[in-house]
């Protein structure tokens, strides 16, 4: 079961990493709310062990606030979380100047909440004004920045630590924390992006496909055709167009209704693609019509890939709700030449189409 888990986690994370998987609000509120907590639970260590009273005291209160703000997470109410954090950061970052000085670096903290602020805001799409909201706590913090610095001017700290090893220790702890948190917030943003690419990449795939091919049988459209048809052109190679109608395709739909007409052209359609292969493109070009192009062969091996349709249509059977019927399909093909345009060979074949309906149906005509 543990190992289960942990591929899962795995997985979840290596899909973070490729950009298929979205970190989620909670999941980005959780890890900030918990790092923060963390972060306070090792500073009320440290300023219990230097007997510093109202940080520890402070410290305490802040591990208790972000423990019980949780609670917001669970209701997704991410902004006010937010403005929790910020306040809390901003007030620990005074208290500790006022306490200690400003050489011991708290006041980095408020330079870390400003970009955090920016994503943060940005990301929840509960938040109105979400640029405003950002760029106001962001002037706010640039201006407490300020005020910090120079009130550690004009007051002296209320406790002397006259310790080089721990200022530079205290220093360098919160110097690292600062670019963590900024360094993991790019990484999220990155990874943000990498997904938001990977959803556009895959809609437009969905888009593509719906622009190009016809829904109920799968094949590509006329729109599709006329691009493989430009592209033939283009290549000066020999190519076919083979037109394709099912026989008594009415009669079908009047008997046993259209869904059991649709399950015989979405059939029908799928045996022309298997029969066709990598020779050519088939399309489904207007009612029971297929219209099939076959790229650089021969006359008789264009005529067999239609005789071999044609065969394995009429050996197939159609079933729908418990019913089964067979049908047929005819075929009329015509070849491409210098000097004809593509409307005068798709008429072509077209009449070769009508010529096999009236010899009898279920044949080819070329």
């Amino acid at each position: 079961m543990n190992d289960t888990m942990m591929k899962k986690k795995l997985e979840y994370a290596k899909n973070i990493l490729n950009g298929t998987e979205q970190i989620t609000n909670r999941q980005k509120f959780s890890f900030m709310i918990y790092s923060i907590a963390c972060v306070h639970a090792f500073l009320l260590c440290m300023f219990i062990a230097l007997h510093i009273t109202p940080l520890y005291l402070f410290n305490t209160v802040s591990v208790a606030t972000y423990l019980l703000s949780t609670r917001l997470i669970k209701k997704e109410k991410y902004l006010p979380l937010y403005y929790i954090t910020y306040f809390e950061i901003i007030l620990h970052s005074f208290v500790a100047t006022l306490c200690i000085g400003w050489k011991f670096g708290f006041a980095q903290y408020i330079i870390g909440v400003i970009p955090v602020g920016f994503y943060v805001c940005y990301t929840l799409n509960t938040a109105r004004r979400k640029l405003v909201i950002a760029t106001q706590s962001a002037v706010a913090a640039s201006v407490l920045f300020l005020c910090c610095k120079f009130l550690s001017y004009y007051n002296e700290p209320f406790y002397t630590i006259d310790n080089p090893v721990i200022e530079f220790s205290i220093y360098t702890f919160n110097s690292i924390c600062t670019f963590l948190f900024l360094i993991l917030f790019s990484l999220i943003y990155v990874f943000e992006i990498k997904w938001t690419h990977a959803k556009l990449r895959h809609q437009n795939t969905i888009l593509e496909q719906l622009a190009n091919t016809d829904p109920l049988t799968g094949l590509y459209n006329r729109r599709s055709m006329q691009m493989f048809i430009d592209q033939a052109l283009q290549s000066d190679l020999s190519f076919s167009l083979i037109m394709g109608d099912i026989d008594d395709f009415k009669k079908i739909n009047d008997t046993y209704g259209h869904d059991f007409g649709d399950v015989a052209l979405h059939d029908i359609a799928q045996i022309a693609v298997e029969q066709v292969g990598e020779h050519g493109y088939v399309c489904r070009w207007g009612g029971e019509e297929l219209l099939i192009l076959i790229s650089n062969s021969t006359h008789d091996q264009t005529y067999q890939i239609a005789e071999s349709i044609r065969h394995h249509v009429a050996n197939h059977i159609f079933e729908s709700s418990s019913r089964w019927i067979h049908c047929t399909l005819t075929l009329g093909v015509a070849i491409y030449q210098k000097g004809m345009t593509v409307s005068e060979t798709i008429t072509q074949a077209d009449n070769n189409l009508y010529i096999g309906k009236n010899g009898g149906k279920n044949r080819v005509v070329m």
